[in-house]
């Protein structure tokens, strides 16, 4: 921690970058120290409302509500008042297939293709208020379905294509969604996935009444009938007009469900009015979007990234995008630079994980592309180590370009550390400062940590994208974010270290939940997918450094009386574990172990485990545990197991 905040090195931001800037200049700051007035502020300039609010917040710790009775549309803001003042043929998606294929939709096309959705949607019968599982890659279609929810008033929730059979019903099932959109497969790394097989087994047992399914492939898959219908024979003859419902600022928008400290995710809650005026306001800061820009994030909306800063965000300030289905590397490492060159893309916006397997496969892929249209570039996910930061600000954007360094989390909708292009100066490593508007410190139990002590980061100002709860569960809400430094203090469960020059350095997750390529991966789901396994009696997981991916899952596992270690079996509980969660999840490794540290009342001791994984020591006090004698012996185990290696 103390190398990386060491980092002295400072860029400003180039001059002719500044001069155009949308802020110049760090008296934002000073404006947004009346946070209420400055939020009002933005959101009479950034959103076009109904009927406008009565009251801009109402504190019920620990609920916050924002814009109290304002009247709007998420999808009208993306949409049609652009259309309205003659950007209609403006592109809104340029999408490119894994294998190719290319689409643009202007904002003209994509308003058509969602109030034909949205009707189609009316048609099979969901109304206001309903929750609508969405379950596709990276296509058109994906955006289109969120947008015709939010334009009839129906909450979605996006899950993650990635994400098992299990994982998919685990979300479906606590979100109570009565309709699925889903398609019949899709292209990674040249294979063709059957995503329809994997949408069947997890709808197994669950009451659903549709499913949508886009074709997306050959569309050779097994359709229930009365259940399944096809997407492009329920759009087919519907109006291209859809009239947008009224909604309340406080209605929700959408469940996006994350990982906490216990093996179920949580569906955070997102609600219309505040969210995007947290999006579309730090969209235009943060990423300085002009009417000219090729603006691309890389994420995958079955993310917060993707649903922020792929959809909401950039289509409520009339961006074009660009759309990527596949992998970086497919057909080979310079795909990603080919596309910024064919469709001159000015703002990247990509994760460390995809910025160090860059590096690694060196220079020569980038420089085989001109990337002279580059002006920006983001990061975003994870901490972004310095060496890293300065590959991508040399090789990548060839000293030219300003790097947003964004930190923010599900929970929060939108940026809340990051740079301001035309007025921050930079660190390499470093997310700099809150947002104008927001606060955060620093704390441990003591109270504020002193410049260059390590604490937890505290956000102690409301903002209007917060969550508003979590799906049924009060207690976890309250727990997970207003427990430990009490209302007032949210809990983000990150570690940082403030500088002497009050910049943020981010140090990743505390505890339990680890930082998988960006992708937010609680350790006791992956502990529960390995118990599910009939020859595992405990299991302990805790996250280790990784090159590429920042942190990996690392296991300990006690198997059941009988069952005899072997390769075999820790290549089947890997294969096991991806099987039930999905591959972000797949453990590094596997160490069998008679069994774990715990404390006398029975608690598994992680830190103890976390420090052998992390660097073979026994880091702290093993006396109070109830069987200090193992941790030799799995300090042992894994130096074996490291040699063997």
């Amino acid at each position: 921690m103390k190398e990386i905040i060491e980092e002295q090195r400072v860029f400003s931001p180039p001059e002719e970058f500044r001069k155009k800037a949308w802020i110049k200049d760090e008296s934002v700051y000073e404006e947004g120290e009346d946070y209420i007035k400055f939020w009002e502020k933005r959101a009479e300039e950034m959103i076009d409302w109904y009927k406008k609010w009565d009251k801009v917040l109402e504190v019920d710790e620990p609920y916050y509500k924002w814009f109290i009775n304002g009247k709007l549309n998420a999808s009208y803001n993306c949409l049609d008042r652009w259309i309205e003042r003659g950007k209609g043929d403006k592109i809104a998606y340029i999408w490119e297939g894994e294998l190719g294929e290319v689409r643009k939709l202007t904002y003209k096309q994509l308003h058509e293709e969602v109030c034909k959705f949205a009707n189609a949607l009316k048609s099979m019968g969901v109304k206001k208020g309903d929750i609508v599982s969405i379950y596709l890659p990276m296509i058109p279609e994906l955006p289109i379905a969120m947008l015709a929810c939010a334009r009839i008033g129906a909450p979605h929730s996006v899950i993650f294509a990635g994400f098992s059979a299990e994982a998919f019903k685990d979300r479906v099932e606590d979100a109570g969604a009565k309709y699925i959109i889903t398609c019949d497969g899709y292209y990674r790394r040249g294979k063709l996935l059957n995503h329809k097989e994997k949408t069947d087994e997890g709808l197994k047992n669950l009451d659903v009444e549709k499913v949508v399914v886009v074709k997306r492939a050959d569309g050779n898959v097994p359709m229930q009938e009365g259940r399944d219908v096809w997407w492009h024979d329920v759009v087919k003859d519907q109006p291209a007009e859809c009239e947008p419902e009224v909604m309340d600022a406080e209605d929700l928008l959408f469940l996006m469900y994350t990982s906490g400290t216990t093996g179920k995710p949580k569906g955070v809650m997102h609600t219309t009015g505040g969210y995007m005026v947290g999006v579309a306001t730090t969209m235009k800061w943060v990423f300085d979007v002009k009417d000219e820009d090729v603006y691309w994030c890389t994420a995958d909306i079955g993310w917060i990234t993707g649903h922020s800063y792929i959809v909401y965000g950039p289509l409520a300030n009339a961006v074009t995008s660009v759309m990527y289905e596949g992998a970086p590397d497919y057909p080979q490492p310079d795909r990603w630079w080919e596309i910024v060159e064919k469709y001159k893309v000015t703002i990247l916006y990509t994760a460390p994980t995809a910025i160090r397997l860059m590096m690694k496969w060196g220079e020569k892929w980038p420089n085989m592309h001109d990337l002279s249209s580059l002006r920006l570039l983001g990061s975003v996910g994870e901490p972004i180590n310095p060496e890293a930061w300065l590959w991508y600000y040399k090789v990548i954007g060839k000293e030219r370009c300003p790097i947003v360094d964004t930190w923010w989390m599900t929970e929060t909708g939108m940026h809340i550390i990051t740079p301001l292009p035309g007025v921050t100066k930079l660190k390499p490593g470093s997310a700099t400062f809150p947002f104008p508007g927001l606060k955060a410190e620093v704390r441990d139990e003591n109270g504020i940590c002193p410049p260059g002590q390590k604490g937890e980061l505290v956000i102690t100002r409301p903002w209007p994208s917060m969550l508003r709860g979590l799906y049924n569960a009060h207690e976890k809400y309250v727990e997970e974010y207003w427990s430990k430094y009490g209302f007032g203090k949210f809990y983000t469960g990150d570690g940082a270290v403030i500088d002497e020059d009050g910049y943020f350095w981010l140090l990743g997750r505390i505890g339990d939940v680890i930082n998988v390529a960006g992708h937010r991966l609680g350790t006791a789901e992956v502990e529960s997918a390995l118990v599910s396994h009939e020859s595992v009696a405990e299991a302990a997981v805790v996250g280790i450094p990784h090159e590429i991916k920042g942190q990996v899952p690392f296991a300990y596992v006690v198997l059941k009386e009988g069952v005899e270690p072997s390769e075999e079996l820790k290549k089947e509980l890997i294969k096991h574990v991806v099987k039930v969660i999905g591959p972000t999840a797949k453990p590094d490794d596997i160490l069998f172990v008679s069994d774990l540290p715990k404390t006398r009342s029975g608690k598994i001791m992680r830190r103890i485990l976390k420090g052998l994984a992390e660097k073979g020591e026994i880091i702290g006090d093993i006396t109070t545990l109830r069987n200090p004698e193992i941790v030799n012996e799995i300090k042992e185990a894994l130096g074996k197991q490291k040699a063997e290696k």
